[in-house]
């Protein structure tokens, strides 16, 4: 058996993994989204099922003001004694935080801020004798040689207080001489030794896995004579998948137990261009001479891999790489703020109030209400999203909605403030607009009479080419435009560290619009 990767596709960034018995978690990054860090389980390590997402509440992660590419930062997902940790960064508000639940799905706490704790990336270790140890990356001590000079450093956590106590051990400054950012660090603990596995080179083309090890846990840790030990960065800018690093280990249990690590990876289309930003892949690992080896005799992450040898579980979760992403119908849900799909994301912490759902009468649906930011601002804006996941895809909603002056209300591709296009309706007009580097351009207008309040608006990504077509009955679509270069919605244009998101949108543009809703009776995406 085989699967394919990735095993998260779309905007599923540095992932971590723990396992519990025969239970699978797994967590991402989401930087300036709302809520934060997606939680799955599996049984397989393949298809995994989201069943909540750590940060729900603003109390535990304050956005406001901060860019796409800021927010949350990785975590670490780890578990210990009934407990589930998980550390992350909140790079806009806080810094390093630890917050934890005795069911994954939730409840998690309020954060615990970690005072003293330097830098990003932190992760947690449980030693055989229960004591727990923080350890992160941050600037060289004594200043580095220049910008991502990192080193890697461990000190005790005392979970009673929260708080870091004894000594600050620096166990390794990275493997690669003059590479930068040795960062995303996590130590294991097999046979005799201590192992840090690492990423170095920044999260672009040169991203690589390195690995050291030590009989005791503060180290100095020695550095692996075969590392890199898994990177993609000799390939070439042209192989099919580029940027391979943030690895995080895991064992499978029983007497045949077998290694496997979960990375990140880009999958760029149309040219050098990653829109679907950074993934998740997943890799196996043997052990020869006390020291890992990655896909042995081949190096690689690989587009289809063979299955772990945990086959028999497989299909009990559904895989988010397989077939439709999702058809939402707001109607048939819950009437409350609370009550979307947990895939689903908001630019910042939303507002309360801005999104409701209502499934009864003839405003059943998804109300958004008009907030007088725009997508174009570092603001809280009406914005309720889903990930690209697909090179290819279709993306449509049915939006009842009667503009005046200059509201926009429909659909918006979105990469950061400075790089989207709006596909959206206005007073006397549907609208297709460009904003590339900050700089609003209309691509195409097409006259849609105000007192038709229906209207069904669908995009579609053939890779690169984004079309924009409406319809007033859901079934004669014409096009506003088509063909435009979706290329803007890459990382490698905008920069950030965030892949597109697709998703409704309703703006006054700066007016004070009181308590008007757009209502989105339904929407769905379907990738090629």
């Amino acid at each position: 058996m085989t699967f394919k990767n990735p095993i998260l596709p779309g905007f599923y960034p540095e992932p971590s993994v723990c396992r519990v018995k025969d239970d699978y978690y797994l967590v991402t990054a989401t930087f300036g989204y709302f809520p934060g860090v997606p939680i799955f389980h599996s049984k397989d390590l393949v298809n995994w099922r989201q069943i909540g997402n750590v940060l729900d509440r603003p109390s535990q992660l304050p956005l406001d003001g901060a860019e796409i590419s800021r927010g949350i930062f990785a975590s670490t997902l780890r578990y210990y004694d009934g407990v589930f940790y998980l550390t992350s960064t909140n790079v806009s508000h806080g810094g390093n935080f630890l917050v934890t639940a005795t069911d994954p799905a939730g409840p998690w706490s309020e954060p615990f801020y970690i005072h003293g704790a330097a830098g990003i990336n932190p992760s947690l270790f449980f030693d055989t004798d229960g004591r727990c140890y923080y350890h992160g990356t941050c600037e060289r001590q004594g200043g580095g040689k220049f910008f991502g000079d990192n080193e890697i450093y461990l000190q005790e956590l005392d979970l009673g207080l929260m708080k870091l106590t004894g000594q600050r051990f620096v166990i390794w400054h990275g493997a690669l001489k003059d590479s930068v950012w040795a960062e995303s660090p996590h130590i294991y603990k097999k046979g005799e030794y201590y192992y840090l596995l690492i990423s170095e080179g920044g999260s672009g083309h040169e991203h690589a896995v390195t690995v050291a090890r030590s009989k005791t846990l503060t180290g100095y840790y020695t550095g692996h004579k075969s590392n890199p030990i898994l990177t993609h960065r000799h390939l070439g800018k042209n192989y099919p998948i580029v940027n391979v690093g943030h690895g995080d280990l895991v064992d499978t249990p029983g007497g045949q137990a077998e290694w496997w690590m979960v990375v990140l990876a880009s999958r760029p289309y149309g040219g050098r261009y990653r829109n679907l930003g950074r993934e998740t892949f997943l890799v196996p690992v043997i052990w020869e001479d006390d020291w890992p080896v990655v896909n042995c005799g081949i190096g690689l992450v690989r587009e289809e891999e063979r299955f772990p040898k945990l086959a028999a579980s497989a299909g009990k979760e559904k895989s988010l790489a397989e077939g439709d992403c999702g058809f939402y119908d707001f109607r048939k849900m819950a009437y409350s703020a609370g009550g979307l799909p947990m895939n689903m994301m908001f630019l910042r912490n939303p507002v309360p109030g801005d999104y409701m759902l209502k499934n009864d009468g003839p405003g059943a649906g998804l109300h958004l209400r008009l907030n007088k930011n725009t997508i174009a601002e570092l603001s809280t804006v009406s914005y309720c999203c889903v990930r690209q996941q697909h090179k290819s895809f279709e993306a449509r909603t049915r939006l009842f909605f009667t503009p005046v002056a200059n509201e926009n209300v429909g659909l918006v591709l979105f990469q950061s403030h400075k790089f989207h296009y709006q596909f959206v309706r206005t007073c006397g007009w549907l609208r297709v607009l460009k904003c590339e580097n900050g700089r609003p351009t209309i691509l195409a207008e097409t006259s849609f009479p105000d007192d038709l309040p229906d209207v069904h608006l669908k995009i579609i990504a053939q890779e690169q080419d984004l079309s924009f077509f409406f319809s007033p009955d859901g079934q004669n679509f014409s096009p506003v435009h088509e063909n435009a270069d979706a290329r803007i919605l890459s990382t490698d244009v905008a920069g950030g560290f965030v892949g597109t998101t697709i998703g409704m949108y309703a703006s006054s543009n700066g007016e004070e619009a009181g308590e008007k809703f757009a209502v989105f009776t339904d929407f769905a995406y379907r990738g090629y």
